[in-house]
């Protein structure tokens, strides 16, 4: 029973999907409480060095039948790593330390845009009409929740080095979205220990600076507690079963996802920070989740 359930489980992405951004958008809201008491780099650092731990050890039998298939494509397995964990990670944490988060979800919201390019220039993947349609709607969506109801705040931002960052991160991490679609056919649990432990030795040397420089991790009962959540859920969970939707419906199709990290944001901070139900909340689920419903349209893609 339990196995069926999981196997009908792994063949969800309208389910998968969206506990992947539920998982990232507690990280975001965690990264940005702890900022100053563990430093970004170490973050980091010791969020992927548990998940390979962890996912090593459950690969490692996948890992030895697949490891002629891993050779073959080490080349688009580095990439991976790179984008979707070594530099990502690092520089959003970084830029958690500097930027508003208004200003970061703002520049969050540019990911399925970005995938929607990458996957052009990678694969000559076109937006289908739909999907156009369904990014717009829900960037609207994300604009009416986080300027409150009022687009007039945009005109007021400005940027500094953190949203600059961010928005590395962002590109970096779209790269990642879309390279999925390449993947090789190797186990689930494969790749992800692959680019799991790949992506932590590409950290290393960066770690290895933050400390020359004095600055540590400050050890207490709630940083012990923030690293344990965030190597479990945000990190080995998320992006197994991340991984494996945009697997079921492709870059393009889960793009439009991105977009509930405020939804769920937001929701977060009306459950236990004590904010009021708004309107422009209401209004701005309602425009995300009817992007996402009208951007999943097959439509007339035109697809190389």
């Amino acid at each position: 029973m339990i196995r069926r359930l999981a196997h009908w489980f792994w063949q969800q992405p309208y389910l998968l999907l969206p506990l992947t951004f539920l998982a990232w958008a507690i990280n975001i809201v965690v990264g940005r409480a702890i900022a100053g008491q563990i430093p970004p780099i170490a973050l980091a650092q010791i969020r992927w060095l548990g998940a390979s731990a962890i996912v090593v050890p459950l690969a490692w039998r996948h890992l030895r039948q697949d490891w002629p298939e891993i050779r073959r494509h080490a080349g688009l397995l580095l990439a991976l790593a790179a984008s979707g964990i070594g530099v990502y990670n690092t520089l959003a944490y970084a830029a958690l330390q500097y930027t508003e988060a208004l200003n970061g979800l703002l520049v969050q919201s540019a990911f399925p845009l970005v995938i929607g390019l990458w996957s052009f220039l990678i694969f000559r993947d076109r937006l289908s009409a739909a999907q156009i349609v369904g990014i717009v709607l829900s960037l609207a969506g994300v604009v009416t929740i986080v300027c409150r109801g009022d687009p007039g705040l945009i005109a007021s931002l400005t940027l500094n080095r953190g949203d600059v960052m961010m928005l590395v991160a962002v590109a970096v991490y779209a790269l990642y979205s879309t390279l999925l679609k390449a993947r090789p056919a190797i186990h689930p649990l494969s790749l992800l220990a692959v680019v799991m432990a790949a992506g932590a030795a590409m950290i290393l040397p960066f770690w290895a600076w933050e400390i020359s420089t004095g600055y540590v991790i400050r050890p207490t009962p709630v940083t012990f507690a923030v690293l344990g959540f965030v190597v479990v859920f945000p990190s080995t969970l998320a992006y197994l079963i991340f991984n494996r939707g945009v697997e079921l419906i492709g870059p393009n199709r889960a793009g439009p996802f991105f977009h509930l990290l405020p939804v769920f944001g937001s929701a977060l901070a009306i459950l236990f920070l004590g904010e009021s139900l708004r309107w422009f909340h209401l209004a701005g689920y309602a425009l995300i989740l009817a992007g996402i419903v009208v951007a999943q349209r097959r439509g007339t893609p035109r697809e190389a």
